[in-house]
């Protein structure tokens, strides 16, 4: 125990100091199973490196402003039998990110679009993507607040930066300027700037602009979840999630 104590320092100073949560364990262990010191060396790395994987992951949920309940493990899918589970194991391997794709899912209220939304996330950042879930309308209200203080460039790379940005409630409420032009910027001027795929996006019918015309000419492959089987009509509230590029 002495000896334990007088490494404290050592590990610390090293950014090693979650070694002392399971070395004392560790040790004993090695005792009774007669470790080599390789063995008992690798057990604690090994610990090291699952403890920091824990925590990267647990910043990467707390960033992504999920609920972290909301996961495919909870969804019921036999709440909605419309749904391909197939499918959506499938995505949950994000193949769909890595290979920039765009991802819809749309369907009426109550169907389990937002669960299945967060938990696509949540799979995400077990990954190693980071990821933002936002509300579409207070998104584009805080990118219209930047302009007041000066800070809206440095708001928009908020919703830049993730690897997986989600929109949620996207075309519940009508925009009003300057919110087509914000959304233009999140979707269409993120590709250029962070290399980012293109998404196609659906805008209230009484938007009337050149960088929507623009956009739409833009769209690109997309992945589409329907949660029933007509997708008409249904377009009125949807997600979109926004994908990912490998940075170079």
């Amino acid at each position: 125990m002495e000896l334990m104590h007088q490494m404290q320092p050592y590990l610390k100073q090293l950014r090693l100091s979650g070694v002392l949560e399971t070395l004392e364990a560790r040790n004993q262990q090695a005792v009774d199973g007669q470790w080599t010191y390789i063995e008992f060396l690798s057990r604690l790395l090994e610990d090291e490196v699952e403890r920091r994987a824990q925590k990267q992951l647990a910043l990467r949920l707390r960033r992504a402003a999920i609920n972290t309940t909301k996961t495919l493990e909870n969804f019921d899918f036999n709440f909605n039998p419309t749904l391909n589970r197939q499918r959506i194991l499938q995505l949950a391997g994000c193949d769909f990110i890595r290979q920039k794709r765009n991802l819809l899912i749309c369907g009426p209220t109550g169907v389990g679009k937002t669960h299945l939304s967060q938990a696509l996330t949540h799979a995400a950042a077990r990954l190693g993507f980071s990821a933002l879930f936002v509300n579409t309308h207070k998104m584009l209200q805080h990118l219209n607040g930047g302009r007041a203080d000066g800070s809206w460039e440095r708001r928009l790379q908020t919703y830049l930066r993730p690897d997986l940005l989600v929109l949620d409630d996207f075309g519940l409420k009508p925009l009003r300027s300057p919110a087509p032009e914000d959304l233009y910027d999140v979707i269409y001027v993120g590709k250029a700037i962070n290399m980012r795929s293109r998404v196609r996006s659906y805008f209230h019918k009484n938007v009337d602009s050149v960088k929507t015309q623009r956009l739409r000419r833009e769209i690109a492959d997309i992945e589409t979840i329907t949660t029933e089987s007509e997708l008409e009509a249904l377009l009125l509230e949807n997600t979109l999630i926004k994908k990912y590029k490998p940075k170079q």
